[in-house]
């Protein structure tokens, strides 16, 4: 059994490359795999460790790593690991809206934990839902009625705002993965002038893990071997990495090169060599194939003239 943690911070890094150590040093000695996003702006990651010892461990350490606020972990299991190592990577924003100077107050901003959500959801009717996840997110599941900003980054996001021209007086709700982007978003939305809008406190992964077929339908996507986690936060049995693009694939097919079983994206389907191959070595010897047949030009047999 592994044992999965998400979590993320905002406070100010004095030295990105010392947090970055102190990252290195505590998985070492924790035995953790995964990836640490480091910015001076704070840390987020998503963590696996073998025992629960060594994870409990481990979230005791980050705890020491400057923030002031207490830190909210998003727990799962998985019978396979999801990383395969430990990384830690230095960036300007631990989520990249393009918008460094947003930073999260220190206390709790417009949060609604996953009860006051639901109440919301059910019992409200004068708002808008929106998902401030990506369109491939988007596709393997969502609350009912939520906006999708059809965007392929989170940098993207403001541009959508801008042109939605909702009312500044109008209830927002916004939700995300693990509550990492709405904490930016927000602050978008409220440099904007918008007062009564509100985020789901530890995003979907705190919400399943709370109210499981519930409002959400369908499955959240993680940015790990998982690829994705079902209404009880296991690893999904639908959707594997496509070969060819890297998103989520539900696509069954059948390799026309060297005929292994595989899955494909929705995207990658209609394409001509694509929606029939496993991986994109299989593609490219059929592409070479092809190209060759292409270039191939007949050969005419005359008669020799007597």
């Amino acid at each position: 059994m592994n044992f999965i943690t998400a979590v993320y911070s905002f406070f100010s890094v004095e030295s990105t490359a010392e947090l970055r150590r102190l990252f290195e040093e505590a998985a070492l000695k924790w035995n953790v795999c995964g990836l640490a996003i480091v910015a001076p702006e704070g840390f987020n990651g998503t963590f696996s460790c073998k025992t629960e010892a060594d994870l409990l461990g481990f979230q005791k350490t980050l705890e020491t790593f400057g923030s002031d606020k207490e830190l909210e972990f998003k727990n799962s299991t998985s019978e396979k690991s999801p990383f395969r190592d430990f990384n830690v990577k230095v960036r300007p924003e631990i989520v990249s809206l393009g918008a460094p100077e947003l930073r999260p107050p220190g206390k709790v901003n417009f949060h609604l934990k996953p009860s006051e959500w639901n109440r919301v959801l059910k019992e409200e009717k004068d708002f808008v839902l929106i998902d401030t996840r990506n369109d491939y997110e988007f596709q393997l599941g969502t609350f009912t009625g939520a906006v999708n900003p059809e965007t392929k980054k989170f940098s993207e996001f403001p541009a959508f705002l801008e042109q939605q021209k909702i009312s500044p007086d109008k209830k927002i709700l916004m939700f995300c993965t693990g509550g990492i982007r709405c904490e930016k978003g927000i602050l978008e939305l409220q440099r904007k002038g918008y007062k009564n809008v509100y985020q789901l406190e530890g995003g979907i992964l705190k919400y399943l893990a709370e109210h499981p077929h519930d409002e959400f339908k369908g499955e959240c996507l993680v940015f790990d071997e998982r690829v994705a986690v079902d209404q009880e936060l296991k690893p999904t049995a639908t959707y594997t990495w496509c070969p060819h693009c890297g998103e989520p694939a539900d696509v069954p097919v059948t390799c026309r090169h060297c005929e292994t079983s595989a899955r494909v994206c929705k995207n990658c389907q209609t394409h001509a060599l694509r929606h029939d191959t496993c991986s994109k070595n299989c593609r490219n010897i059929l592409e070479r194939k092809h190209s060759l047949t292409q270039r191939r030009t007949p050969v005419h047999i005359q008669k020799s003239r007597l």
